[in-house]
């Protein structure tokens, strides 16, 4: 019966083996836990210091880009603007898919060519419009590339909480269970043991005082 789930044991020899063996495994899977947390931890701190960077340089281009988005909404008017952005067609090749970070999958954005030119005539736009539309073309990818590394302190950060609780139940609740159970089996041994040298004892005294009666 195990005791990491508070049910009883049998205070026997077999049982205190059975017993310590759990204990060694717990353990070992203690060591192991840390190890990863530990693991988690760093991979999470340069995924962070990587994000932080990444958004530095991105203000400079995104604060550009929407300078001429501003511009072109001024010179052109935003019904135009708009009615250009909802019959363009998606010209953005972007492909995702998987990677592994510490066995956690984490989706890795990739953006390719181009799938089509401006799909509108040079008379149709001003110069702000154009500029706003080749500055987004610019930060999609590092927008892709931040939004990958975030995506991925999610998820890391996730696993080191699902890691942390089970390293708090083997600390807390699973490892003092099986080291109180070994201590009570072993008192309990120990005590029969006295009990029974004690039996033995006066089985010995009643067969001397038979023998010299």
């Amino acid at each position: 019966m195990s005791v990491s789930f508070g049910g009883k044991f049998l205070p026997t020899k077999l049982e205190m083996i059975r017993i310590k063996r759990s204990l060694q495994v717990a353990r070992g899977v203690y060591r192991i836990l840390e190890d990863k947390r530990d693991v988690l931890v760093r991979r999470l701190n340069d995924l962070i210091d990587m994000a932080e960077a990444e958004n530095m340089r991105l203000v400079e281009p995104l604060s550009q880009a929407y300078s001429a988005l501003f511009g072109a909404y001024a010179s052109m008017g935003a019904v135009k603007v708009e009615a250009l952005a909802r019959t363009t067609p998606e010209t953005a090749n972007i492909k995702v898919s998987d990677t592994t970070v510490l066995g956690i999958r984490i989706p890795k954005v990739e953006v390719g060519e181009w799938r089509h030119g401006l799909t509108y005539g040079p008379l149709d736009t001003t110069s702000h419009f154009d500029e706003a539309v080749a500055r987004f073309r610019e930060i999609l990818n590092p927008i892709c590339r931040i939004a990958e590394i975030e995506n991925a302190v999610f998820r890391l950060a996730e696993e080191l909480k699902k890691t942390q609780r089970l390293l708090n139940a083997l600390e807390h609740l699973i490892i003092p269970r099986y080291q109180e159970a070994v201590r009570f089996i072993a008192s309990t041994l120990e005590e029969r043991e006295r009990e029974d040298f004690v039996k033995l004892k006066h089985v010995k005294r009643i067969l001397e005082a038979k023998k010299a009666a």
